[in-house]
């Protein structure tokens, strides 16, 4: 084990180092709300493609892959790097068409508001912010964990120290802060995930050795044909994919992208370097089994219990680094994003602010957002567990949301319906959820319960009825003018044309374009 002392001092060393970064470069590029929010058009290829690479590999990814490999096996740790490639191949595509029809946009939520109205945007609202809140907490969760077992360090001691050093700069600088220090992370990231995976790999006695062990201590981890690893990589690759496009960070990083192409480009990019990243942090776990080295409760910490078996401490301190490094590149991302998330709409809540207004308004919510994760994390324990919960969410809410991007027909009524209904069918299978109903409805009435049936069925149930829904539309002769996008989502400190969301009393609601 690490020295108490040291860790924390190591830890505190990088974060200063990195504060200080992102409030040096701020300094006279955030000149208003729309520097602080968006950075628009400010992001080069390589940029992006490291603010993209950065945020995506949070300290998420030395604990919920190793955990999935402790007990599902290879091919669900494939699914799992899988399942975060997809949602950046899709936005390749569909990142240039939200730029086109929403040049001046911000958020997914101005995207809901303007496209389909009130209620959906207020869904859409509850549904992001919940999934980004508990993506966050589950960030410092993980660090927390990881350095408590390390090093013996206390876990509000972490949590306070990450969210007081990331604030500082993200509260300052917003997301032009939150980009220069992603760059200069990744920079450092993907050395030191690749030092620390073959040091590991050579310490243990090489990869011969390893798979004896494993295949000693549980042969499925290591069959390609383990029906329950299968079943769980295909459902973290749709639980991943319906958080992922209700990300606002994404959204965000879409605007501040220099053109389409370059965006298109970079997150191509990210899709094809996040797997081998998330699958070789996910052999950790089996690893971790095949060495015995995984305790009741310790699944989600399987890579640092491999790290601290297989180290001596000047290596551990590197992995300390790592594992800051990775936890502050997602949570200035996520202070930001929802920050801004809310922030997109205070125009709307507010009585014409003044562009002072709005900074003041996205800084304090930073703060807010900061605190309140915070809190959240020094609860929490299980981090595979809180992202499960948060992807539920967004998965039977990411297909009605995003058809209104090329779908003309589908309505604010027949979205919000395929997205409520999809959520329900997902909780009834789900395992939490699916415990409590029973206790309320009697479990006789319930499905038994099943993660893989809660995101198919939430995912398949929500994509039906988007399609029901357009076809009543069709009937009903619905046409939506993609071109009010353009016109309703202005840049903030800009007067907006008068409008409903979804309907636009300055013009027919129906047409037969």
């Amino acid at each position: 084990m690490v020295d108490t002392g040291l860790a924390l001092g190591v830890t505190v060393l990088t974060l200063a180092a990195f504060t200080a970064l992102g409030v040096w470069f701020s300094r006279g590029h955030v000149r208003s709300v729309e520097d602080f929010v968006s950075a628009r058009d400010s992001a080069g290829g390589g940029t992006l493609t490291a603010t993209l690479i950065a945020s995506s590999m949070g300290a998420w990814i030395l604990l919920s892959p190793a955990e999935v490999g402790t007990s599902l096996g290879l091919t669900a740790v494939v699914g799992y790097g899988i399942g975060s490639a997809v949602p950046m191949a899709l936005y390749a595509v569909l990142g240039p068409r939200i730029r086109t029809l929403m040049p001046a946009g911000h958020s997914l939520t101005e995207y809901a508001h303007a496209r389909y109205g009130p209620f959906m945007h207020g869904y859409v609202l509850l549904v992001s912010a919940s999934y980004m809140f508990i993506f966050l907490a589950a960030e410092l969760t993980g660090i927390t964990t990881a350095l408590g077992l390390v090093a013996d360090v206390p876990r509000w001691a972490t949590a306070g120290l990450v969210g007081a050093f990331v604030l500082v700069y993200t509260a300052y600088g917003g997301l032009r802060a939150s980009i220069v220090t992603d760059t200069v992370q990744t920079l450092l990231i993907l050395p030191l995930l690749v030092v620390g995976f073959a040091g590991a790999v050579l310490a243990l006695g090489g990869t011969g050795q390893i798979h004896e062990q494993v295949l000693a201590a549980n042969p499925a981890l290591l069959d390609p044909g383990f029906g329950t690893g299968l079943a769980a990589g295909f459902t973290f690759v749709l639980a991943i994919l319906g958080a992922e496009m209700l990300n606002q960070a994404w959204w965000q990083r879409i605007f501040a992208a220099s053109d389409g192409a370059t965006l298109r480009r970079s997150f191509a990019v990210t899709a094809v370097a996040v797997v081998p990243m998330v699958v070789a942090a996910g052999l950790f776990g089996l690893v971790a089994t095949g060495l015995g080295l995984v305790g009741e409760g310790q699944a989600s910490v399987a890579f640092f219990l491999v790290v601290d078996a297989a180290f001596p401490e000047w290596i551990t301190l590197s992995v300390v680094v790592l594992a800051t490094l990775l936890v502050m590149s997602t949570t200035d991302t996520l202070f930001n994003a929802l920050s801004s998330l809310v922030t997109a709409d205070l125009p709307r809540l507010l009585d014409d602010p003044d562009r002072r207004t709005l900074t003041l308004g996205a800084r304090l919510l930073t703060v807010a957002v900061a605190l309140g994760s915070v809190y959240v994390a020094l609860a929490a324990r299980s981090v595979l567990a809180l992202f499960l919960l948060a992807d539920l969410l967004a998965a039977a809410t990411f297909v009605p949301l995003l058809a209104g991007l090329y779908s003309r027909r589908v309505t604010e009524l027949g979205v919000l319906a395929a997205a409520v209904v999809g959520l329900a069918v997902g909780a009834a299978f789900f395992p939490d959820t699916n415990a409590a109903l029973a206790g309320l409805l009697g479990a006789a009435r319930l499905p038994a319960p099943s993660l893989l049936y809660a995101f198919v069925g939430a995912v398949a149930c929500s994509a039906g009825l988007t399609a029901l829904a357009a076809g009543i539309g069709a009937a009903r002769g619905r046409s939506y003018e993609f071109d009010r996008l353009e016109r309703d989502v202005t840049r903030l400190g800009d007067a907006p044309a008068a409008t409903d969301g979804g309907r636009d009393d300055t013009e027919p609601e129906v047409s037969d374009r």
